[in-house]
């Protein structure tokens, strides 16, 4: 099966069955043996498409008879067309039209191959002349189509943060910034990486407001990465990085990572306390937690125990127990939509319900930290109903816990809450951090 006919497979699935976008994708590579360029193009295919879906349709809508009803296969084809089209310069237009009628032939009518050889000219000749909604008359619309996000989260965001700083957002999220790593101080340092990186002609930059950490300059296979596969670094995006320099673990305290799967922030946390102490990793998911067991042996790591928990489910036995506690909650994503693309096909209804799931477990997990602890919440979303309205709500109603001031780069952050817009923070996700105490 060639790229392409990957790619369509995977889009059939992904829309029929609502697979999420990295475990379809995973899976098909492995199926279909893809590999160099082929694996290459069928990623940026796949992933791009179920990215710029919204886009797509508006140009199919614009392009075709609005009464001609198109099949749901067909439509597919359209879109990964149009999305090698406009977005890929990498292909000629003739191969794309050519592979977009194989796949006519073998995945719809072969009537269907006229109808979409007619569109694809069509969109050659009227590339230039698309009208896309106005700015300035319809500015929820124009967002939605141009940037290809739900108009429900435009909506959102403009009244949120304004219209231009969601525009700024959105282009933010377009850039697609590289892997950053965080160095394994238990077998390296972030200079002997470094050092590592430059042998290997691999770009880089230190991290920016965390020390310790890595930012690659360009994109670069994983397995490529000098002593990854030793545990020398990890994977992990400077603002999860941020949230456990927030939290400020220190050698021989006991902390708690309330819903700590995939493991990162609990790697942070052990690598800040030089592993010394312990670091209870818990999640809601027991067959997660493996994830967490076998990151922290890769990395040399012996002080985090994990536990099968709800966070929002007391345990008496650590009642006053933690030296520090880290409320990272499940929460919308919208922080990391340059990353998962198909998170921008969730709808408002999904996200109406965290909030109270994730103050649930803010004011349960409260309850462990002990008189002059830390309390941490974070989130990789922006959304004020998820990131400041939850904590000053708990702040209002707990008494027992005050705002800690923080500095993250230079940003001196004295109300003890940040929003980190990928606008303002290059490279990092979009993500929110709070530091509280227990007055003793």
């Amino acid at each position: 099966m060639t790229a392409r006919e990957a790619a369509f497979v995977s889009l059939q699935k992904y829309e029929n069955n609502k697979k999420f976008a990295n475990i379809e994708a995973d899976t098909a590579i492995r199926r279909n043996g893809l590999e160099g360029a082929d694996r290459a193009l069928y990623t940026s295919i796949f992933y791009g498409t179920v990215e710029r879906k919204i886009t797509l349709d508006y140009i199919i809508d614009c392009l075709c008879d609005k009464k001609r009803s198109i099949d749901a296969n067909v439509r597919i084809i359209l879109r990964l067309s149009l999305y090698q089209m406009r977005y890929l310069d990498r292909v000629p237009d003739y191969a794309i039209v050519n592979d977009a009628a194989e796949l006519c032939k073998r995945f719809a009518a072969k009537s269907a191959v006229s109808f979409v050889n007619a569109v694809l000219h069509a969109y050659r000749r009227e590339e230039k002349r698309l009208r896309f909604p106005d700015a300035k008359a319809d500015p929820v619309r124009y967002l939605s189509v141009t940037y290809a996000y739900p108009e429900w989260l435009c909506q959102m965001w403009s009244e949120m943060y304004g219209l231009d700083k969601t525009e700024s957002i959105f282009r933010a999220f377009d850039e697609n910034p590289p892997i950053t790593l965080r160095a394994n101080p238990l077998k390296t340092t972030a200079e002997a990486l470094g050092d590592a990186m430059k042998q290997k002609n691999i770009g880089y930059q230190p991290t920016k407001y965390v020390p310790g950490g890595i930012r690659l300059r360009g994109h670069c296979p994983i397995e490529e990465i000098p002593g990854f596969s030793d545990g020398d670094c990890f994977v992990q995006d400077e603002a999860s990085q941020i949230a456990a320099y927030v939290l400020g673990a220190q050698p021989g305290e006991f902390v708690i990572d309330a819903c700590s799967c995939p493991g990162g922030k609990s790697f942070s946390t052990a690598l800040w306390m030089k592993n010394q102490g312990k670091v209870l990793s818990c999640d809601l998911h027991k067959n997660k937690l493996k994830l967490v067991s076998e990151g922290a042996e890769k990395l040399g790591i012996s002080i985090i125990e994990t536990r099968e928990q709800n966070g929002s489910v007391f345990v008496p036995e650590l009642e006053g127990m933690a030296d520090r506690v880290l409320c990272d909650v499940p929460c919308s994503g919208l922080g990391v939509l340059s990353k998962k693309p198909d998170i921008r096909h969730k709808t408002a209804d999904e996200i109406e319900r965290l909030p109270a799931i994730q103050y649930a477990i803010l004011e349960n997990c409260s309850r462990y930290v002990k008189p002059g602890g830390i309390l941490v919440y974070s989130t990789c979303t922006l959304n004020r109903a998820e990131n400041e309205d939850n904590v000053t709500r708990f702040l209002a109603s707990h008494a027992v816990f005050e705002p800690v001031p923080f500095t993250v780069g230079e940003h001196v952050v004295d109300a003890g809450m940040l929003s980190l817009f990928p606008d303002e923070f290059a490279g990092c996700d979009g993500f929110f951090v709070a530091k509280m105490k227990r007055i003793k």
